[in-house]
Parts: structure tokens; sequence; C-alpha cells
């Protein structure tokens, strides 16, 4: 995509502070960090959404995010948006790795719904849709 800047980043037309990179994934530390050692971990295959990718880009970016999480201060929060709604911003498929040295940034915490769908339901729609 040609106006990727994460695709630019692997193109070597923007350049980073690259950590790790194989054929298939690209490793960089984050402008924006929450976290000393804060890293982005990206497909060389652009695609927006983590369900677009071909399962051996798949496979070798949850490696890669793998070996990254394994070099940094534990512990840490692995985080994937897929879609504007989800947060999102960069619209090509991306994990961070974001080394925890305090309580500061991301805690894994969220609000559970007080209303929710009947569980058989929810259950029937996800098995219809993987159909």
């Amino acid at each position: 995509m040609d106006n990727c800047i994460f695709c630019k980043i692997i193109k070597k037309q923007i350049p980073c502070h690259c950590v790790y990179e194989d054929e298939h994934a690209l490793a960089f530390l984050d402008i924006n960090p929450i976290s000393d050692g804060h890293v982005v971990v990206i497909p060389k295959h652009h695609a927006e959404f983590m369900h677009e990718l071909p399962p051996a880009s798949i496979q070798a970016l949850i490696l890669a995010v793998q070996k990254v999480a394994a070099a940094c201060t534990t512990p840490y929060n692995i985080l994937n948006n897929n879609g504007e709604l989800a947060g999102q911003v960069v619209k090509h498929v991306h994990f961070h790795v974001i080394p925890k040295t305090d309580n500061s940034g991301l805690r894994g915490e969220w609000k559970v719904l007080q209303e929710k769908k009947d569980f058989k339901e929810v259950q029937a729609e996800i098995f219809q849709r993987l159909k």
C-alpha cells in the first residue's frame, strides 16, 4: 500500500529502530512508547485485519511476537487492535509488545457487560460465522 506508514518502513523509505527482522516480519521500537522497550511487530505482507493475512504470515508474525516478548522485561502486555472501533490507528496488522515496569499504561482491565446476550445464542452465531 502506497500510503501505509508500516509498508514504507518495511521498504526502508522511513527509518526505524529495528530490533528484529526475518523474511516475513519486522519489529521496531514504537515512536510513541508507553514504556521503555515498547516494540511494534508487523507482518511484511500488508493486510488491515488479522483474518486477512495468509496462514504463513500469521505463523511468522506470532513467532516474531513471541521472540520479542521473550527479550522484554516481564511482565508485559501484547496488544492487537483490529478496526477503528477496536482502536486500530494504522491500517496494517500489528502487535504492540509493551514491557511493564510499574502500574502505568495498560492494565488489562475492562468493564464487564451488565446485560449479556444468552450464551447459547452468541455461541450459535459464532459457529454460523465460522462455517
